[in-house]
């Protein structure tokens, strides 16, 4: 997929933008850059299949907001959360930092290369339905390694575990999130092991 050439919101994402900016005070709508750059890659994944934010995208949210273009460049390049080109159907994204890699990180980054066909981090897999990005602490330690799948964790990922959900997204189903493992929310494996019985008043 190549760069845009042109970019306006739709009726679903104009819908919301006079909600967000009037959050914020007269001559502070500037503070609207973030949630309008995700309106933006939301509206692109709809669209296209794609969740992105063309530069014609970052260049409209300039003007809506009176901002320099380049301010809005800054923003949307500084965040992981924001992708500046075409992702693919399903954007994987790996945790690798210290608690994840303590938990198993690299076998999930292995699996998702040998199952995708991806080499390198940044890269689409040839069918253009994956692809696989290295990011920072995604705040779900408890539960590392976590494999995030667009805006979904998935968590307690192994390899098998990994392989099972890539199988099921490339046949177009979204397992449920939340632990592979069967954890109660961020409780130790095999369930809680305090406050099990309540006495008896």
């Amino acid at each position: 997929m190549n760069e845009s050439a042109t970019f306006a919101f739709d009726a679903e994402s104009e819908d919301q933008i006079a909600t967000i900016i009037a959050k914020y005070p007269p001559g502070r709508q500037a503070s609207a850059v973030l949630p309008l750059l995700d309106l933006a890659q939301r509206q692109m994944r709809r669209t296209s299949g794609s969740a992105w934010v063309p530069r014609v995208a970052m260049d409209v949210i300039a003007a809506r907001l009176d901002m320099a273009p380049i301010r809005v460049y800054e923003v949307a390049t500084f965040y992981f959360m924001f992708n500046t080109k075409p992702v693919g159907k399903y954007h994987l994204q790996v945790c690798t930092t210290t608690p994840c890699w303590l938990r198993g990180s690299d076998e999930v980054t292995a699996t998702c290369r040998r199952a995708t066909g991806i080499s390198k981090w940044g890269e689409t897999s040839e069918d253009g339905l994956f692809t696989m990005t290295e990011v920072e602490c995604l705040g779900a330690c408890v539960n590392a390694p976590i494999l995030q799948v667009d805006d979904d964790f998935y968590e307690d990922m192994d390899a098998a575990r990994t392989q099972a959900l890539i199988d099921a997204l490339r046949r177009g189903e979204k397992p449920a999130p939340g632990s592979m493992a069967g954890r109660q929310g961020s409780a130790p494996e095999g369930g809680p092991t305090t406050l099990l019985d309540v006495p008896a008043e």
